[in-house]
């Protein structure tokens, strides 16, 4: 099955208000116009060397995607990532997001919709917010009053060696703390629940993701390194 055809079936099989984040790391430009001529809106990169390499390649057809930060953020790549990215997806808290919204507000690229993450699964080698509605909420308000920054949701992986069914429970402890915080908050008018990937999109979207990245189920496997 061809990239556009893999992506036209997705689209059609998930519903219309979950938007699909393209995972496109190690793709080339070509696969990322095929999908792109078969409808993608949204593009994620994990480094910001490999999306301005993609951005650099795909030249004006870049336009014509809305482009995520999907990996951590290093403090010495926010201005690179702030000419590249229009939405980051991982921000690990409100220090974080003070030196984002600082630097956003001095490349006049403001409001910068950004997604706080929730290390739902507690790893310690993993960054983000602990899966605690008084930390997120605590986090929610510090960037919801930095002027540079929209915060749109939340954002989790869960441990990378769990499939669907085993990572369920995480999206469904991380969309327990979405919906706590819509309500404590409603002013923030939160709508973006970012979980799930290839083998796991289903799962997330029934337990609420409004934002699912995929990569394999549109590209194909990668291919083994030599």
């Amino acid at each position: 099955m061809s990239i556009a055809e893999s992506y036209r079936r997705l689209r059609a099989e998930i519903p219309s208000h979950v938007t699909i984040v393209l995972a496109a790391k190690t793709r080339t430009a070509d696969e990322v116009r095929e999908a792109i001529a078969a409808g993608a809106t949204d593009i994620g990169y994990n480094y910001v060397q490999e999306a301005a390499a993609m951005r650099a390649a795909l030249g004006a057809e870049a336009g014509a995607l809305r482009w995520h930060l999907i990996g951590r953020l290093q403090s010495n790549k926010i201005n690179k990532a702030l000419a590249l990215f229009d939405v980051f997806q991982t921000v690990e808290g409100d220090a974080q997001a003070a030196d984002i919204a600082r630097r956003a507000a001095a490349a006049g690229k403001t409001p910068l919709p950004v997604l706080l993450e929730v290390n739902s699964a507690r790893e310690p080698a993993k960054s983000g917010l602990p899966p605690d509605l008084e930390a997120v909420e605590r986090a929610a308000a510090a960037v919801s009053a930095l002027p540079a920054l929209t915060l749109k949701g939340l954002m989790t992986m869960g441990p990378a060696d769990a499939d669907g069914s085993q990572l369920r429970p995480f999206f469904h402890t991380t969309r327990l703390l979405f919906e706590g915080l819509c309500s404590r908050c409603p002013a923030l008018a939160l709508d973006t629940l970012s979980m799930g990937m290839s083998d796991s999109y289903r799962e997330a979207i029934e337990e609420g993701a409004t934002m699912v990245r995929v990569g394999t189920l549109v590209f194909g496997e990668r291919p083994a390194r030599a």
